[in-house]
């Protein structure tokens, strides 16, 4: 059943339209990620379920009550910001009872709460302490047991991670991702990062000037994006522009590139992932798509060694290759190398 719908949702700026025409349903219990650059319209469309904006057009139901007109304090929803928006002067305990206290819960029950909401973050011993006397990590459990205090039927992230250091950012979409499938809460998740998107979500929403470019789970848009734009967001990042004629692609340079569709298709663009392609086969009679290219730059990025080649037309491509593989050959820039991928690995694209 439907949790969350809209229908032909539009907002406007002034004379700038930030969403358009949006039309979406999320089922109970899903995470769904929000994905896209700034200005793209993913956080003005959480603002707009939240209660904090109203749509110019269009309606908002939430669990099949038109909420669109409705302000957020009446809203069965909890949204957890960006900045984690803690209050300096009150304690750990005091930032979360918070809302409670707004709802005039019961000393005792909030109590209650209070300690099962801070155990769910694993800091129930940090109850007296102020916000300032506990990291950033910390700071963002604090800020979502402030949310699940309150016993939302719908959770809303806004780009809560955007402020944790890498390895501290992994950790906690782990624990979100643990958290909201034990609750089963319904949860819209915020973010630029195409991997948080991929390793969070249910499904992917992927948001363009305000449009919806694509929807899927986390492989349907990894593995098949419909659009330059997509393949490029979620981490294509080779492209040829050309025309297909039967079962190859022809480059605008005049490269043959052989793919597994099965007819004509009127596609003007290809994308190859840099993951799969791969450098001096030792088979390489089995790949119909082998070219002769130049290393023109070798960066080492730990566990894998990117490699930027150029093709005799001019043309440039970015190579992923193991470490470990790279140690076994002893190619260097200017040398000529082979270079193979499978023609299920092109991914034809819109423009």
């Amino acid at each position: 059943m439907a949790e969350v719908v809209l229908n032909h949702v539009i907002k406007r700026f002034g004379n700038s339209l930030a969403i358009n025409d949006l039309n979406l349903s999320i089922d109970k219990g899903e995470l769904v990620s929000f994905l896209g650059p700034s200005g793209c319209g993913k956080t003005t469309t959480l603002r707009m379920i939240a209660g904090f904006l109203e749509p110019d057009e269009g309606d908002i139901l939430i669990h099949e009550e038109n909420v669109t007109r409705i302000p957020a304090n009446k809203r069965d929803t909890a949204l957890v910001f960006q900045n984690y928006a803690l209050f300096p002067h009150m304690t750990i305990f005091e930032n979360v009872a918070f809302g409670l206290k707004m709802r005039k819960v019961s000393k005792e029950e909030t109590r209650s709460r209070v300690l099962e909401a801070l155990s769910m973050v694993q800091l129930e011993k940090f109850g007296d302490r102020y916000p300032r006397q506990i990291s950033g990590g910390q700071q963002q459990r604090v800020a979502l047991a402030r949310a699940l205090v309150v016993n939302p039927r719908l959770l809303l992230l806004d780009e809560p991670l955007s402020n944790l250091d890498a390895k501290l950012r992994q950790e906690m979409r782990s624990e979100i991702r643990q958290l909201q499938q034990r609750l089963g809460i319904t949860s819209i998740f915020v973010t630029h990062d195409q991997e948080e998107a991929l390793v969070l979500s249910d499904r992917i929403v992927v948001l363009e000037q305000g449009e919806i470019r694509q929807i899927g789970r986390p492989q349907e848009v990894y593995d098949s994006p419909q659009s330059h734009f997509v393949a490029d967001f979620v981490g294509v990042r080779n492209f040829f522009n050309g025309h297909f004629e039967s079962h190859a692609f022809i480059t605008n340079n005049g490269i043959k590139i052989f793919t597994d569709m099965k007819q004509k298709s009127d596609f003007k663009k290809i994308g190859i992932r840099s993951n799969m392609i791969v450098v001096n086969p030792n088979n390489k009679e089995m790949y119909i798509n082998t070219f002769k290219v130049k290393v023109e730059l070798i960066t080492y990025k730990g566990t894998i060694i990117e490699l930027l080649v150029l093709f005799p037309t001019g043309d440039s491509i970015v190579v992923e290759m193991p470490s470990e593989q790279f140690k076994q050959n002893t190619f260097s820039k200017g040398d000529q190398i082979d270079i193979c991928w499978r023609p299920d690995s092109v991914l034809p694209l819109s423009s």
